[in-house]
């Protein structure tokens, strides 16, 4: 990971070694950096048993830390897949879906070019090893050392189920040991694997990291600090004097800045002590068992060459150019790579420009090689010389060219269906071959071929190296009802037969109609006032079209659509959809009429009745409710109550009558002990209306209105009178209407008016000497009715103890202004 080096680039922290006097010889200085834990073997890497070529002070040469050219990106996508056979997948701890590396794919950003690195154009489902290829061209650093930084990073090379946040840290760039969250601009695979080699080349370039500088001799920790008590850090192991030969192994300890120790050393991949580190170690494991020695690139020694070039025409790329081996006189094997198939050859054609520069080695070393494109569109293409002697294999080009091959390209265009017949129409040709080329099309199991031959302008428009002579045109015999209809394009050379365009489904009718009758069903006559809603499904099986339906009541028709949707119709009857339901209204005469439901037949044949019924126009149900009180006050009444209709949930009118004035209103109050009664009415129901009473008094009504056809409701009549002004100064008057006494508590009931007000007044319970006041303000709608100006929130109960030998106890009605109380009643226990 990286962790102390780019703390100091943000922050400016001290550098975690120091120099010492002279260089150290590499038997004292065999020191490594760390990743925090050793490689277990479980996870398919090899054991190593010797370290003897580690070197701490030079781990990775500059050349083989920069050399672009070891490997390809088909190489590196076949390396992955030799790691990884069986990607056990699912989802990890978090849910997200278990990608191997072999398989994983993601979008990338665009990255601008700048000192480090040439920059990068994003694009959309790049692989794992197509971002790692292409980061290396850009940013100079050799695909092999991003791989092994992965592995020892995240062991995500040999990893069967890798979770997905290991992919956010792949590399550790960014990410700094100890637990510390990683910086969000390097979270994502593209980011670290661009980020981790762009930092390696900050890190050679010794401008902004000048501790482990090469050249000198470095104090490097064989492992982090470690906590020895609440916020206190500690040097535990020490450190060891390494002297660094080059910027590769500077730029390794400036990634990770621990060296490892014997013990981590000798125990190949495992672990070692509590002051081991492991991962420059890992990093030397995993490079020289995967990809050989960290001191000489496998381009030395390797042959030598030149694509000049590569040229792409119909059914052919060919490759041009030159391939030597420095070890051998001798023509050598050439391998051309077009999307993983490989066409090898000699490079044994006669090259005299080469003989100035290779002197002794001859000049037949050219190679003009024919390959087989196989696909359509941009190919990368590969050259490989072969190896002779000491050295490698060595790519010596790469291009990417537009290739003129693969399976067919085309597509249908048109598709109808005639009586007992199927027509279509589309293109097709085959890139490998400039002729015309056979599609077969097949209608349920019955194939036909067909030449694609036909003139195309657009189409030699679009493709002018293959000319316009590639439509095809064709009607086949199709037996009646839905049939799949799929249309091939037949393969010539490379690639195979495609599907030109995704089977498709139509509805062929029969070659001979047979006068077939439409069915379906009237599933209900709904009567709402003079309304008759007439609804069901209906359908001809010699067509998935909709039908018409024609409704009569009485002599009078209409005609109609059967096109609603029916998902239970198109379960039922496969193939035909959804769209065959009605739902149709029509106004009934005042007395009635006979309805009837007719099926349109689709083509020849009779019509069908679906169904018939007599209806009738539905008076609606009455209103009903309920008047709660009729309150006084001089003369004012108030009406409060509730009323609905059945037909309806939405708030009716009501309508109130002082003698014979009327006044209408809506009972639309909130009144939840209705909709609580009447679940799906609503809540908004009450009414509380306010009259004028005339001096000697009135018949009041109170009514309930009617949503639809039928009769109102009277809800109550009642005869009101004025109310009596309130005496000023007049006592309180009331009475007690219950008193008992249980477990030494006396329980009081009754009520208690002041004359003077219409508001609850005080009533005090005295037991002997000791009182106890109370409010009488419960209601009382009886005593509201004998005493309506005063309304009837004036009742009272109360319980109080007897205590010591007070027996007798007293109820008070407080005055409410001036005057006296009134004593309601005494009784002794």
């Amino acid at each position: 990971m990286t962790a102390l080096a780019v703390v100091a680039l943000v922050v400016g922290t001290a550098a975690p070694s120091f120099a010492a006097s002279g260089p150290v010889s590499a038997a004292s200085g065999t020191v490594q950096s760390s990743s925090a834990v050793p490689v277990k073997s479980t996870m398919g890497v090899p054991v190593k048993t010797s370290l003897a070529g580690f070197s701490a002070g030079n781990i990775i040469s500059d050349a083989v830390f920069t050399d672009t050219t070891t490997m390809t990106e088909a190489q590196i996508q076949s390396f992955f897949n030799s790691k990884v056979t069986t990607c056990r997948g699912g989802t990890d701890e978090d849910g997200r879906p278990i990608v191997c590396i072999k398989d994983f794919r993601m979008n990338t950003v665009n990255r601008p070019a700048d000192t480090y690195c040439k920059g990068y154009t994003g694009a959309a489902g790049e692989s794992a090893a197509r971002i790692i290829y292409r980061v290396s061209q850009s940013c100079g650093i050799n695909p092999q050392v991003l791989i092994v930084m992965l592995q020892k990073e995240q062991s995500l090379v040999t990893h069967t189920w890798p979770s997905a946040w290991r992919y956010d840290k792949a590399l550790g760039q960014g990410c700094p040991d100890g637990g510390v969250a990683c910086d969000p601009k390097f979270v994502g695979f593209f980011h670290q694997v661009y980020g981790a080699a762009r930092q390696m080349q900050i890190y050679m370039e010794g401008v902004y990291f000048k501790w482990y500088a090469p050249g000198k001799t470095w104090n490097i920790l064989w492992n982090a600090p470690k906590q020895v008590s609440p916020g206190v850090w500690k040097d535990v192991c020490g450190s060891g004097p390494v002297y660094v030969a080059n910027k590769a192994t500077s730029a390794l300890y400036y990634y990770t800045p621990y060296q490892p120790n014997a013990a981590a050393l000798s125990a190949g991949y495992g672990y070692g002590d509590s002051c081991s580190s492991y991962g420059n170690r890992n990093f030397y494991n995993y490079f020289t068992d995967w990809f050989g020695s960290t001191q000489k690139s496998s381009g030395q020694g390797s042959p030598v060459g030149f694509v000049d070039g590569v040229t792409s025409s119909v059914g052919e790329i060919r490759v041009n150019g030159w391939a030597l081996d420095p070890d051998a006189a001798d023509s050598i094997g050439v391998t051309v790579t077009v999307d993983g198939v490989a066409t090898t050859g000699i490079a044994d054609g006669p090259r005299g420009d080469l003989a100035a520069h290779y002197p002794g080695l001859g000049i037949n070393h050219g190679y003009s090689l024919s390959v087989a494109p196989q696909r359509w569109g941009d190919t990368e293409v590969c050259v490989e010389a072969k190896n002779v002697g000491s050295g490698a294999d060595k790519v010596i080009g790469c291009a990417t060219i537009f290739a003129y091959g693969g399976s067919p390209l085309g597509s249908l265009d048109g598709l109808a269906a005639g009586r007992g017949t199927v027509s279509v129409s589309g293109w097709a040709l085959d890139p490998d071959v400039k002729d015309s080329i056979d599609v077969h099309v097949y209608v349920g199991g019955s194939g036909k071929a067909v030449r694609a031959n036909l003139q195309r302008a657009d189409i030699g428009n679009a493709y002018p190296l293959y000319g316009a002579g590639h439509g095809y045109g064709a009607t086949v015999p199709a037996p009646a009802g839905y049939q799949t209809v799929c249309v091939y394009g037949i393969n010539v050379k490379t690639g195979s037969n495609v599907l030109l365009s995704p089977c498709r489904q139509i509805f062929v009718k029969a070659a001979t109609d047979p006068e077939r009758a439409p069915f379906g069903s009237v599933d209900g006559f709904d009567v709402e006032g003079d309304i008759v809603t007439v609804h069901g499904w209906a359908l001809d099986a010699d067509t998935p079209d909709p039908i018409g339906v024609h409704v009569y009541v009485g002599a009078s028709g209409t005609a109609h659509r059967a096109d609603g949707v029916r998902r239970d119709i198109a379960d039922v009857y496969p193939g035909y959809g959804e769209n065959h339901g009605f739902t149709i209204k029509r106004t009934l005469p005042p007395g009635g009429a006979q309805v009837c439901v007719y099926a349109i037949n689709d083509a020849a044949g009779g019509n069908t009745v679906l169904g018939c019924r007599y209806a009738a126009p539905a008076l609606g149900s009455p209103p009903f409710g309920n008047v709660d009180s009729f309150d006084v006050q001089g003369n004012t009444v108030s009406i409060r109550g509730w009323a609905l209709d059945p037909d309806t949930s939405k708030p009716i009118a009501v309508h109130v009558y002082v003698g014979g004035s009327g006044t209408a209103h809506t009972a639309d109050g909130l009144r939840r002990d209705v909709a609580a009664a009447y679940p799906g009415s609503g809540d908004a129901h009450g009414f509380t209306i306010n009259r004028t009473l005339p001096a000697g008094g009135v018949q009041v009504c109170v009514y309930a209105i009617n949503d639809g056809t039928g009769g109102n409701t009277v809800l109550a009549c009642r005869f009101v009178r004025p109310a009596l002004p309130l005496t000023s100064m007049a006592a309180p008057y009331g009475a007690i209407d219950g008193m008992s006494s249980t477990n030494g508590r006396v329980s009081v009931n009754g009520w208690a008016i002041d004359p003077d007000t219409a508001e609850p007044i005080a009533v005090h319970i005295y037991v002997g000497d000791t009182g106890y006041a109370f409010t009488a303000d419960e209601r009382r709608v009886d005593v509201g009715t004998v005493y309506p100006a005063a309304g009837a929130n004036h009742g009272y109960s109360a319980s109080v103890p007897l205590s010591g030998r007070a027996r007798t106890v007293c109820v008070y009605a407080i005055n409410n202004g001036a005057g006296n109380h009134t004593l309601l009643g005494c009784r002794s226990f």
